[in-house]
Formats: C-alpha cells, sequence, structure tokens
C-alpha cells in the first residue's frame, strides 16, 4: 500500500498552516506561540466520515511540528437516531490520535429552513463553531471539504445559472467570528486532494471512517450530482473531468477575486457623500430606536459608463448595505435605472426603493408596500 495519499494530505495540512502563520506576520512554518505563551490552538471539523479523519490524522501529525495545538470540534445535528453515538465513536478517534480538546455540540437544525435541511444544519454548525472560537480562543478551524466536493460544488452553481462568485466553487478560506479562521486544507489544487484520496489515507493510517447514510440518499441534489451525474461525465468525457471542473473553480474565483476588488474601488469612486437624515422623532415605547441607514447616492453616468460586470456587483455591493441580496432580475431592473433611464419611476428589489434624479441614482430602504409607494 503507497504512503503517497498519507503524505498528501500531511502536506496540504502544512502548507495551509504555514500560510496562516505567514499572514499573521510570523514567518513560514510557525504557529504564533512564543516564550510564556501557548501556541494558537486548531480545531478539525470532524463527523467521523472518511475526509475527515484523514484531516484529523494529518492535523495530528503536522501541528506540533509547526508549533500548533491541535483539537477536534464534533458537532452533532441531531438528524439520525445514532447521531449520538457516532460523535461519541469519532470523539475516541480524534483522543486516539493525540488530539487535545476534543470537544462535542449538538445543535438545534431548522426545520422548514430556506435552502432547505443542508443549508439548515450548515447555519447550526457554523454558528457553533463561532461559538467555540470565542469560548476557546480558536484561531483555526480546518473542514475536510476535497476537489472532489469541488468539482460537485461546480456542477450545482452551473445548473441554477449562477455568476462567476458562485462558479468559484467553496472558497479555501472564510473568517469566523472576529479572530478565528475556516480553512480547507483539502480544496487547494496541489496536492490534489480527492475524496479517494482521503479513503486512502485512512486505510494507509488504520482508521475505520463512518459511512453518513444521507451521502447516499438521492434526495439531496449534491448526492445526485455525486452518485449520477458525475460518472456519466467521467464516462463519456474521460477521468480527468472532476479535476477539470475543480479547476474552472480555481479560475473562476481568479477572475470573482479581482472583478470584486474592482468593483469595491468603482463604488467607493461613484457615491456621494450620505445625504443629510432628518432627525427621528422620539421613538415611543414599543418603536425601534436603531437609526435608519441613509440613503446611497451613486453617479447614475459613472455607473452607466462601467461593464456590466462591474456594473452590476457595484450595485449589489450598494444592496448589501442594507441586508438585501439581489437576484440577477433585481440587479438589472436597478440597473436599467442608469443605462435605459427615460424618466421611468422608482424600482423595487426586495427591501430597497431605486430612483433616479438627474445624475443620481439612489438606493434607500423600501418601508411598507411597494404599491402603495407607487400611489
Amino acid at each position: 500500500m503507497s504512503d503517497r495519499p498519507l503524505l498528501d494530505t500531511r502536506r496540504a495540512v502544512r502548507r495551509a498552516l504555514a500560510g496562516i502563520a505567514a499572514d499573521a506576520g510570523t514567518g513560514t512554518g510557525a504557529g504564533t506561540g512564543t516564550a510564556g505563551h501557548a501556541p494558537p490552538l486548531a480545531l478539525v471539523a470532524l463527523s467521523g466520515g472518511a475526509d475527515s479523519l484523514a484531516l484529523a490524522a494529518a492535523l495530528a501529525h503536522e501541528a506540533p511540528r509547526l508549533n500548533w495545538r491541535a483539537g477536534a470540534i464534533l458537532i452533532d445535528h441531531g438528524l439520525q437516531h445514532d447521531s449520538a453515538a457516532v460523535a461519541a465513536r469519532a470523539a475516541a478517534q480524534a483522543r486516539e490520535l493525540g488530539l487535545d480538546p476534543v470537544l462535542v455540540r449538538r445543535v438545534q437544525v431548522a426545520e422548514r429552513a430556506p435552502g432547505g435541511p443542508e443549508a439548515a444544519a450548515r447555519t447550526a454548525r457554523y454558528a457553533a463553531f463561532r461559538d467555540v472560537a470565542e469560548e476557546r480562543g480558536v484561531r483555526v478551524i480546518l473542514t475536510g471539504h476535497t476537489r472532489s466536493d469541488q468539482a460537485e460544488q461546480v456542477l450545482l452553481a452551473l445548473a441554477r445559472g449562477s455568476g462567476t462568485r458562485s462558479l468559484a466553487g467553496i472558497p479555501e478560506q472564510r473568517s469566523i467570528g472576529e479572530s478565528a479562521v475556516l480553512l480547507r486544507p483539502f480544496l487547494a489544487p496541489d496536492p490534489e486532494i480527492t475524496r479517494d484520496v482521503t479513503i486512502a489515507a485512512c486505510a494507509r493510517a488504520a482508521i475505520a471512517p463512518w459511512t453518513d447514510p444521507h451521502n447516499a440518499d438521492p434526495v439531496y441534489a449534491r448526492v445526485r450530482v455525486r452518485r449520477r451525474v458525475l460518472p456519466v461525465l467521467v464516462e463519456e468525457l474521460g477521468a480527468g473531468a472532476a479535476a477539470g471542473l475543480a479547476r474552472s473553480a480555481d479560475l473562476a474565483r481568479e477572475d470573482a477575486d479581482a472583478l470584486d476588488a474592482l468593483a469595491a474601488e468603482a463604488l467607493a469612486r461613484l457615491r456621494a457623500h450620505p445625504a443629510a437624515q432628518p432627525a427621528p422623532a422620539e421613538p415611543g415605547p414599543a418603536e425601534p430606536t436603531q437609526p435608519e441607514p441613509a440613503p446611497i447616492d451613486l453617479d447614475a453616468r459613472g455607473l452607466a459608463a462601467l461593464p456590466a460586470a462591474i456594473r452590476h456587483r457595484v450595485i449589489r455591493r450598494a444592496a448589501a448595505e442594507y441586508g438585501a441580496q439581489l437576484s440577477r432580475e433585481h440587479t438589472l431592473a436597478v440597473a436599467a435605472l442608469a443605462t435605459e433611464w427615460r424618466g421611468q419611476g422608482p424600482a423595487f428589489v426586495p427591501g430597497i426603493r431605486a430612483t433616479r434624479a438627474g445624475d443620481v441614482l439612489r438606493l434607500a430602504r423600501q418601508q411598507g408596500s411597494p404599491r402603495a409607494a407607487r400611489g
């Protein structure tokens, strides 16, 4: 049996932790521990499956060499009758690997949540990650997403008709709370860690992974992609089809990052000073006391002159300041006030009223029914 899968998983973890250390200004290959201070703490998000177990084994091997403390966090979603037993078994495996602390958290998954049960479980899981990171001073939480997951994510994004950011797939890194980072070492292109690699790494390390029955349930779109769609692509297009999809995510992410940076610069350039707001009336006992966000005024001609990819990102960024996530249809409705304005009235998108007066396009909070506002 080859050692290559085991060595590749370790190399992926080593590179990821070294990158975090470098970002923190501590140099490559070392954590932030100094004399009189404990080394930083990294927790692997452990489910007991092959991906997270291979990650746990790699973290347990590499962390001491990089001056990190290594532990595990297990989230029991309570979605299966034996979920507590599964979590306990995985916790025991983590301790056998030498991980400490090993934390188990039971979460409540909302029923009938937007996005379905997968999205609800993910929301509950990430909330637990944030809480644990704050409680324990965790620097990094690592998850076992692989290049196989990335290929599936790209196919799902294509089927939804999503834009470049969605096609960029699962990010390798994101913030959790104020000081912690969520890290996905197995998403990096080199070494290429697929689901087959993590299974082989567990076998080489003599670790027995748990098989989640949800990963075989065709009620989930991701399972159908994994078990039905991708095998057809591989059969018809060759064994490299999945790897090609994951590479497409890498390329899309580079483009999306560049376009987002240009959009941020354009929004700052086109934005007028916040409009003065009238002093709010004294709130009654049952009225909210939070101030209403100021309208956002943009140079409509400057917005129209931007390439569409930048213009639409500017509009979505501005809308996000009101907590709104605009669909393409909504974005185009607002953009038309800049590019196709002929004196038409306002555009109403979720929670926002967009109007134009002269060369100013204004986004403001929409209160009440748009029909009443039109009247």
